[in-house]
């Protein structure tokens, strides 16, 4: 991505999530860009999934905002209605109803009172390659059937972002290069923003354009995907992509 042409898709600033006495997050400022593939990565526990959720305005933060849409996330300040809907998260286990494929696609738009059209539905099966699976019950899919499926539903909302939390965690190599493309794919044809959570840093690499290390809820290190591989900033990020324990 150029430089001179990234603009800020959301905006985070002295941004704190607890649990009780539990620190979970403590972010001082950090910009995502629009357009990009923006990858989080870290050992389990580092927050990772957390930030994910106050992307999608799940939760408040404890303290600080997030700039979103020309709209300020805050304690007690609810992102409007109509921004929130911009924002599409695909979990690691795909929630998906005991219906078929084609109402599970469509559900998201019904429950929105759009009018869903069937093209638009078909057209996002066929893009993640399930078209052959519209009648079938969902809960009868495979684990990359079924990410596939989540995926196809995120499609139809034209989401100006996706966020995505270890899409293809416990999928054989076939799936994981497939959902692969799939983003890949998403992110070329739509220019839809993409934040992935994955603790596979060899995925990290073939699909972000910028990688952040959090560890104990901090950022170590953001930087470009090539930097942050080749000439890490940080010793801990080095032992990282060494895959070093790191703590």
């Amino acid at each position: 991505m150029d430089d001179n042409k990234k603009t800020p898709i959301y905006r985070l600033s002295g941004l704190t999530k607890n649990y009780g006495t539990r620190d979970i997050l403590e972010i001082d400022e950090l910009d995502i860009y629009k357009g990009e593939v923006f990858a989080l990565v870290g050992p389990s526990g580092a927050g990772k999934s957390t930030l994910l959720r106050l992307l999608n305005f799940l939760e408040f933060p404890n303290t600080g905002s997030i700039e979103f849409g020309g709209a300020i996330f805050r304690p007690g300040q609810e992102m409007p209605l109509d921004l929130r809907r911009r924002v599409t998260m695909v979990f690691q286990r795909p929630m998906l109803l005991d219906r078929s494929v084609l109402d599970n696609v469509v559900f998201g738009l019904r429950l929105r009172g759009e009018r869903d059209s069937r093209q638009e539905v078909m057209n996002s099966l066929e893009e993640v390659g399930v078209s052959h699976l519209v009648k079938q019950r969902a809960r009868t899919l495979s684990g990359g059937e079924a990410q596939r499926v989540a995926l196809a539903r995120a499609m139809v909302m034209q989401p100006d972002v996706l966020l995505l939390d270890e899409p293809t965690a416990n999928l054989d190599p076939y799936n994981v290069s497939m959902i692969e493309n799939i983003i890949k794919r998403i992110n070329e044809r739509y220019k839809t923003t993409l934040v992935i959570v994955t603790h596979n840093i060899f995925q990290a690499k073939r699909l972000a354009s910028r990688v952040a290390f959090l560890l104990e809820g901090k950022f170590i290190e953001v930087a470009e995907t090539k930097s942050f591989f080749e000439k890490p900033g940080d010793q801990r990020t080095a032992a990282f992509v060494r895959g070093d324990m790191v703590y």
